[in-house]
Order: structure tokens, then sequence, then C-alpha cells
């Protein structure tokens, strides 16, 4: 969405709220509950998406006037932000807004966990981006790979950045896909496994963009791979721990968030496929002496995990009834008991160019 157009939906707001003190009347807002109640799995798209459930966030209801006050000024702020051109983190928001109200001992926001809720409330009232209301979280993620892109009048070429890559910003919808020339996108959850196949030079010897998440992805680094898989139509693959917590990492780059299932269409990736580690790794590969025990919070989230539409495909079920009945789960990096060349060389190109891909 264009600035000026963000800009003219934070402007009607705030004729809406006006109008309504006009006629004397206390100023609302209207959005969607964010509640587990109001998210639901389309199987259509294969993404989690939001209910059409709305609350009312009224001025003159005293349980409601102190966030009504934050969420307006979050408002007036991005406006500003957006007009002039600007982008702050969001904990330079909480910072910028951040006072104690004139006359009174009561500050506006006590800590930024009141803030950050309220910028998602914001989103999705108003149905924009965090990004396109110019706030921005931390950066996190690395890609490298032969992919030349045009960022702000800047030309970067992701193949000639060393080992260190490219840091994946907050916002990527500046970027311009200048040139590519590789066959698929390959996610990988740990930064220290990232690192191996770079040193490896995997991703040139098997002509493929990486990308490192660092644990769960970002919201950048998740934009960024829909965007290569959707706009470029490159395969994405992804590469976990074999554990139900790396198992989730995967899960919320495929098929979304509960807490941004507004942002499904546009964060979520349904089309992407899952490499391991699989727990089938574990004999298929002989790696029975390097698993670690699965913990009773391992066992736990397992048993969530069951419960997701996107799980109960059968050979998912059959990977999470094996890591309960073996009770292990295993690292990417307890593939170096092979050599440290294993990974780049045999399991991750065998694997692939045989299709033992999860979906």
């Amino acid at each position: 969405m264009k600035d000026k157009d963000v800009e003219g939906r934070l402007t009607e707001l705030g004729k809406e709220l006006l109008a309504d003190v006009s006629k004397k009347k206390s100023p609302k807002m209207t959005m969607p509950q964010r509640g587990l109640n109001n998210v639901h799995f389309d199987k259509a798209s294969s993404l989690l998406r939001l209910g059409k459930k709305t609350s009312t966030r009224s001025f003159m209801n005293v349980a409601h006037s102190k966030k009504f006050m934050q969420t307006a000024m979050i408002g007036a702020k991005c406006k500003e932000l957006v007009s002039r051109g600007k982008t702050a983190s969001i904990r330079e928001l909480y910072y910028q807004l951040k006072h104690s109200i004139a006359e009174t001992k009561e500050n506006t926001f006590d800590d930024q966990s009141e803030s950050d809720p309220l910028i998602v409330d914001l989103e999705t009232m108003l149905e924009v981006m965090r990004e396109e209301l110019h706030l921005k979280a931390d950066d996190k993620g690395t890609l490298i790979g032969n992919i030349i892109i045009e960022d702000s009048g800047d030309t970067i070429d992701c193949s000639k950045l060393g080992r260190s890559g490219l840091s994946v910003p907050s916002i990527v919808e500046q970027y311009k896909f200048k040139k590519v020339n590789a066959k698929y996108v390959l996610v990988i959850e740990t930064g220290a496994m990232f690192d191996r196949l770079v040193e490896e030079k995997y991703h040139i010897k098997n002509n493929c963009i990486m990308v490192a998440t660092k644990g769960q992805a970002a919201r950048g680094c998740r934009r960024l791979v829909n965007r290569l898989h959707t706009e470029l139509k490159l395969p994405a693959i992804m590469f976990t721990d074999g554990d139900p917590w790396g198992y989730y990492i995967y899960s919320v780059m495929k098929a979304g968030s509960m807490a941004l299932a507004h942002e499904s269409l546009r964060l979520g990736t349904p089309g992407m496929k899952f490499v391991g580690m699989t727990m089938s790794d574990i004999d298929a590969y002989g790696l029975e002496k390097v698993t670690e025990t699965l913990k009773d919070v391992d066992k736990k989230r397992v048993s969530e995990l069951l419960q997701y539409p996107w799980f109960q495909k059968k050979e998912w079920k059959k990977e999470l009834d094996l890591m309960v009945n073996k009770g292990v789960r295993i690292e990417q990096q307890a593939l170096a008991s092979k050599s440290l060349e294993f990974v780049a060389e045999e399991y991750l190109p065998q694997k692939i160019k045989s299709g033992e891909l999860l979906s």
C-alpha cells in the first residue's frame, strides 16, 4: 500500500473519532478480535486466518479509556511517521510516546508490553501492515545466494557477500528482485547450520538461496521467504532441528501463527516443504547415539502439535508419534557425527533430489 493510502486511512480514523465527539457521543474504535476463538485454519489456502468477530473500544468506558487514549496516540504518531517519510522501531515508538500526563503522576505508557499489542490492533483495524505504518521490529535473519536485490536505489549482489551474507531487515517491501538464478530457497533454523553450509559452499554447489531464521523467524524473514516463493516461483524448503520446537518454526513459516493470523497471506508460505530433521532420519542414517532425551515440556509440545489441523497428515503424525515412542529429539548439528561435510555433501542433496520432503 502506498504511503498516501495509509495516511488516508489514519486520517479517516481520526475524522470518525472527531465526528463522534462533535455529536457528543462516546468515540469508539472497532477492531477484529485476535483471540484463539476468532482464529481458524482455512483449508482452501492452507493458512491460519482471522475470523469476523469484532470488539469495540470506547473512550467513555472506564475499562477501555486508557487503551483508547494509547491507541489514538499510536495512530497519531504513525500518521506523523508516514507523512514525514520516517521509520521508527517499535522500541523508539514506545519511548516517543512515554511521558507523564500533565498535572498527574500517570504515565501514558508504563512498559513496551502495553504499546506492542496496540500496534497490532491498529494494523487489524486499518487492514495495513506494521511496516506500512513505518514501524519495524529488530532485524533478524541472514540471506545468501545467487540473487541481485535493489534496495532503495542500491544494488546488492547476494552471491558476493563473503560468509556473512545479507542481514534481513524487518521491512523488505522495498526490495526489488533484479536478477535471480537459483533452483529453490532453503530456509534454515539455526545460525550455526547456516554457517556450516556457507563454509561448505552448499548454496553455490546446489544453486540455491539460503535463508537463516536463527530461531523463530521474524516478520521480515517470513515476508521475504513469502515473496521469493510467490513472486519468483521458487520452491521453499525448511530445515530445522528434529524436535517439536523446530517443527513449530516450520509450521509458522508455512501456515502462519495465531498471533499474526491477520497477516497470514503475506507472511505464510503454504507451498513450503520440510526436509528434516525427521525421526525417520535417526534410523536411516544411524544417528541413534547422537539423540537427546525428550523432556516433559517437549512431550507436552508434541501433544499440542498433534492437535493442529496441518499436522494431521499421516506422514506428520508418523513422525510425531515416533518422537514420543522413541522418547528423543535430534539437532541439526548431530549430522556432524558423520563428518563436517556430511550435511552438505550427502544428507541435504540426497533428500532433496529424491523428493524425501514432508508437506
